[in-house]
């Protein structure tokens, strides 16, 4: 009776303010804790349905590639669509490659941007560099290819890549020609483009460590070095690898901005100088003008590379995350 009372009364009920003024606010009825949870059940069904439904789309269309080339797709070096010959090896290759150019620079200066917002920069000044580095995020993408290929390019060709040479004698992966444009490029507009992420998540990750444990290690007689390195990132470390695996998986499926400067090449780099592709940059070059079969076919089928390499890395993080947890509540109880 005390529930069908709330249901039925008028939505628009007056009340009185603490000024005496009286006015009408909305009163929401009361949903059923079961209706509530049939929505919620049926809103995650539904995002499961929709899942499911795209990877097996794509592995439907995808099929006839993997069927005709079968392990040689993924082995295969040589991407012809005049022969009808398609390897993807090269590409996942690019991939893997320039997302780890963009990580191997993204973790310690990320991390670095992310203590100094939190325990070194002056309070007055955190919030505003901070929603200047959230903002980043929002950039397009097209604007980081633009930037990068009219502003940076010119300037790795010029400074970066010579010196570079010139340090390691011209051998290994820094040999060949100096076009500025190639993998170095795109793993350095990735690190520019996942370097938001990197610090947004640590920032917040690492202001969450209880200010006890901090000012119990200064009182200790902890340098700020100290209690940065022994104190506040083993603390932060699990969702520190939480923010890695997010930025991961943006460098892996970024397209647009590393399209525009990798150079679009077929075959696999032997050089960090050199033009490369990666499975996303392949897909939107040429998705326009795949007119035959197998060729959509094949670039359908990359798309499922790229998929099952995102989830290969995600789960590999998953797992870490877990075993560095485990360690954590270990240690915990020991102590």
């Amino acid at each position: 009776m005390a529930q069908r009372a709330v249901l039925e009364r008028d939505p628009l009920k007056e009340d009185q303010g603490p000024d005496g003024i009286t006015g009408k606010r909305l009163h929401l009825p009361v949903m059923p804790d079961g209706l509530y949870r049939t929505i919620l059940a049926a809103a995650a069904a539904l995002f499961c349905l929709l899942i499911v439904a795209l990877v097996v789309t794509l592995v439907v269309q995808a099929r006839p590639a993997f069927v005709h080339f079968g392990l040689g797709f993924l082995t295969g070096t040589n991407w012809d669509p005049v022969h009808v010959k398609y390897g993807a090896l090269p590409f996942v290759i690019g991939t893997l490659e320039t997302t780890a150019i963009a990580m191997v620079l993204a973790i310690p200066v990320g991390l670095g941007t992310a203590l100094v917002l939190v325990h070194a920069v002056h309070p007055k000044l955190r919030a505003p560099l901070s929603t200047a580095i959230e903002l980043l995020a929002a950039v397009p993408s097209v604007v980081y290819g633009l930037w990068a290929l009219l502003v940076v390019a010119p300037w790795v060709r010029s400074i970066i890549e010579p010196d570079l040479a010139r340090t390691t004698g011209g051998t290994g992966p820094f040999s060949g020609p100096q076009l500025g444009i190639g993998l170095l490029l795109a793993g350095l507009v990735l690190f520019v483009m996942v370097l938001p992420t990197m610090v947004a998540i640590s920032r917040d990750v690492i202001a969450s460590v209880p200010k006890e444990e901090v000012e119990g290690a200064y009182a200790l007689g902890a340098t700020r070095w100290q209690v940065l390195w022994r104190v506040v990132l083993p603390s932060a470390r699990v969702g520190l690898l939480g923010a890695v695996t997010l930025s991961t998986g943006r460098a892996l499926g970024e397209t647009i901005a590393v399209t525009m400067v990798i150079g679009n090449s077929t075959a696999i780099a032997h050089s960090l100088f050199s033009p490369a592709a990666t499975l996303s940059s392949v897909i939107a070059n040429q998705f326009t003008e795949a007119t035959e079969p197998f060729h959509l076919s094949s670039l359908i089928a990359l798309g499922v590379v790229l998929l099952a390499v995102a989830v290969l890395v995600n789960a590999t993080a998953r797992l870490l995350v877990r075993s560095v947890g485990r360690r954590s509540a270990s240690s915990v109880a020991l102590a």
